[in-house]
């Protein structure tokens, strides 16, 4: 088997910068298509789940995965999910993030009906998530969503900003914020803390996505591609000094602009706390910032 295709260094800094990583186009056209077949079917059985409604299950049917199921075992092969989460960049996706082995955490079709204009309140999918090891969660466009067509609404920059599921709801019209729109079969994976919301769809179709969220088994340390980490990961960067296109620290150094500058101070340090945590290096910094309150912490006698 081949070696599956690793994030690299740069998209793994963006990730953490960003909250989230697009794979444009990934999933076989063929694939999509049974997708389009499936997952509409598997919507309307978890609705009917949901209210109580039982019935005799297809031969040959699988029952879903419950959670904590590895996700090579989660979905048949052939199924669409199964043969989704196959897809090489997908699945060197997941691995680059959460490990070899990670599980099923939960899944869902979303299906935003033509014309259903009702806005959802920008979200997390759980209550506030502690330290820095994460999940992600996979959103699956099996057909073309135009702009307007119901893709996802979310919030670049806004994963480690953690919030308790609906808090953020009442924000709207944020400076930056993204609403999907782009070609069948892309895959856009998410850091478990990225706000988002369903979005009004005025289009003429109904909008289909695939949303399936992991769960890392084993630490998150250097699980990608970290042939080129050593050239990019230089800890001496700070503002004053060197501002190298492409490091880490420069990456980690955007802003968005729904950030206030001192905000974007914050979120800097966060995001270098959780890049020390994929790295492995307790010394990594940008800017300064965490090792000047270490070391004069270090200086109090206890």
């Amino acid at each position: 088997m081949d070696a599956l295709p690793l994030l690299t260094t740069d998209q793994m800094a963006s990730f953490v910068a960003r909250g989230f990583l697009r794979l444009d186009a990934v999933v076989p056209p063929e694939v999509n298509e049974q997708a389009m077949e499936e997952l509409p079917s598997l919507f309307r059985s978890w609705v009917d789940e949901f209210r109580g409604v039982t019935g005799e299950r297809d031969e040959g049917e699988a029952p879903l995965p419950r959670s904590g199921t590895v996700v090579t075992e989660a979905y048949a092969a052939d199924s669409a999910f199964g043969r989704m989460v196959r897809v090489p960049a997908v699945a060197g996706a997941i691995a680059s993030l959460v490990g070899a082995g990670p599980v099923v955490d939960h899944h869902f079709v979303h299906i935003k009906t033509a014309g259903d204009l009702h806005a959802q309140g920008l979200h997390c999918d759980a209550i506030i998530d502690q330290g820095p090891a994460f999940d992600i969660q996979l959103f699956w466009f099996p057909h073309d969503v135009a702009p307007r067509e119901g893709g996802t609404r979310f919030v670049p920059g806004s994963h480690l900003r953690r919030v308790n599921m609906d808090d953020v709801a009442r924000y709207h019209h944020l400076a930056g914020e993204q609403f999907f729109s782009g070609d069948a079969g892309t895959v856009v994976i998410f850091h478990q803390g990225l706000w988002h919301a369903g979005a009004p769809n005025h289009g003429s179709r109904d909008r289909v996505m695939g949303k399936l969220r992991l769960n890392p088994t084993v630490p998150q340390v250097r699980l990608w591609d970290t042939s080129d980490l050593d050239a990019k990961n230089r800890n001496d960067d700070h503002i004053w000094a060197r501002m190298d296109p492409g490091m880490v620290a420069a990456t980690l150094r955007g802003s968005e602009g729904w950030y206030e500058p001192s905000a974007h101070r914050l979120e800097t340090v966060q995001r270098a706390h959780l890049w020390r945590y994929l790295t492995g290096d307790p010394d990594f910094d940008v800017d300064w910032y965490l090792t000047r309150t270490e070391r004069r912490a270090a200086l109090v006698t206890p």
